[in-house]
């Protein structure tokens, strides 16, 4: 989606929306916010991202209410792109293949 640089959190680089202050807070207290808005994920996704922080990484519980505000800003301004990579180049149009003596 389309974000104003006014709308960028200059400090952590999070869009600014409702939520970003809690995922600021609690993500960036262990690595770079950078990890967060490199990544795209739906809601399932996150969670599961979450789940595996909290068992490996020390990542502490969250009531219901925090969780929730979490990841509602996680998918909605980090969710999964299409085409993040271009597609393969149709075999038609790939040069042809050295052809390979073996004796």
């Amino acid at each position: 989606s389309f974000v104003m640089a006014a709308d960028i959190d200059v400090a952590s680089g999070l869009i600014k929306a409702d939520g970003w202050e809690q995922v600021r807070i609690h993500c960036g207290g262990c690595h770079s916010h950078k990890l967060v808005t490199s990544q795209r994920a739906d809601r399932q996704t996150w969670l599961a991202i979450i789940r595996w922080m909290q068992a490996t990484q020390n990542l502490w519980q969250f009531d219901a209410a925090t969780e929730n505000s979490i990841l509602n800003y996680l998918a909605t301004n980090y969710p999964p792109q299409a085409d993040r990579r271009r597609a393969p180049i149709p075999p038609p149009l790939l040069p042809p293949r050295p052809v390979v003596n073996r004796r």
